[in-house]
């Protein structure tokens, strides 16, 4: 009996664990696309290098700028909106494409809340309500006052119909039945001489844009957007301080297709927060006129369904159309 137990022994299966399921690769394994929806040589452009250099060390990994210009950026968006949701394509996020544009355009490529995560903001330029020098106004309410008193005979620019510079005067006309003239131009390259002229009274720009000229008295700044003064004009009150329950910047953000994985959305936020408090951050944000604003996971993608409903009611409200 003992010969045939040590026998069945000798051929009997040995039971070994099984090696464990491969895991992937672990995230970045191969160089990140980084689309841009706006063509290179802007700010757009300068913001996307500053953020991902440094993000691209961190993650050992390139990421790579693809310029996809066209239709104020929906052309971009749309193309981070079909890509695959494996962390290999994310792209640049704008207040315009994502939560203005639904709102004008009905044949827009995507669905801003459905088709895309929104990971995180990384910088935001301020919008300045700036007036020509020989408006008397040093404050909004004088403005308003001066306007009411000369009916017919103000016009405001914008760089487009529907751009935030547009819709916050639809905001002033909703609460204080002004009624200034609208003259859309292409950019602040046309906008600005305007202004100079006499032809343009007030418009709202950014602040990058509008930084230069207003500490060169070219023109005079009434008021910035943001909850808080920007240390870049820090003379220069908020809208909030004026009676005015308005805060708009055109921020920057980092988005990706809506099924992207929770942990790559997790280290993109917490990679590119990282650099965005850097010192070396804060200083090219200084020395562009951008600011940061603060974060967290999920921030950025209730701000943006906010910022969504508030100009799709003033659109409504107010008939607003691109044809």
């Amino acid at each position: 009996m003992l010969r045939r137990t040590l026998i069945a022994s000798a051929i009997a299966p040995v039971l070994v664990p099984a090696p464990a399921r491969a895991q992937g690769p672990a995230w970045p394994a191969r160089p990140v696309r980084f689309i841009v929806p706006w063509p290179p040589g802007g700010l757009n452009d300068l913001v996307a290098r500053a953020f991902n250099d440094p993000v691209s060390r961190a993650l050992g990994q390139p990421i790579v700028n693809d310029f996809r210009s066209g239709a104020g950026g929906r052309i971009g968006v749309a193309e981070v909106a079909r890509a695959a949701p494996d962390g290999y394509t994310i792209g640049m996020g704008n207040l315009g494409p994502l939560t203005i544009f639904p709102h004008l355009f009905r044949d827009t490529p995507y669905d801003a809340q459905r088709d895309l995560a929104l990971v995180v903001m990384f910088a935001a330029a301020p919008l300045v309500l700036v007036v020509n020098n020989d408006v008397p106004a040093r404050n909004v309410a004088e403005l308003i006052a001066w306007v009411r008193g000369r009916p017919g005979r103000s016009n405001y620019a914008s760089v487009g119909v529907g751009t935030a510079q547009h819709l916050i005067f639809e905001m002033f006309r909703g609460r204080d039945g002004i009624a200034m003239e609208h003259v859309p131009f292409r950019g602040t390259n046309e906008s600005l001489p305007a202004m100079l002229r006499g032809d343009i009274q007030a418009m709202f720009d950014t602040l990058p844009l509008m930084k230069g000229p207003v500490q060169q008295g070219q023109i005079r700044a009434l008021a910035v957007t943001t909850p808080v003064r920007v240390p870049q004009l820090p003379e220069v009150p908020t809208l909030q301080e004026q009676g005015y329950d308005i805060d708009v910047a055109t921020w920057y953000g980092v988005i990706a297709p809506s099924a992207t994985p929770a942990p790559i959305v997790a280290r993109l936020h917490a990679e590119y927060v990282k650099v965005a408090e850097s010192a070396e951050a804060q200083r090219f944000l200084a020395d562009q006129g951008l600011i940061y604003l603060p974060n967290a996971p999920g921030a950025f993608a209730a701000r943006a369904a906010a910022e969504r409903a508030r100009w799709g009611q003033i659109i409504a409200a107010q008939g607003i159309r691109v044809e």
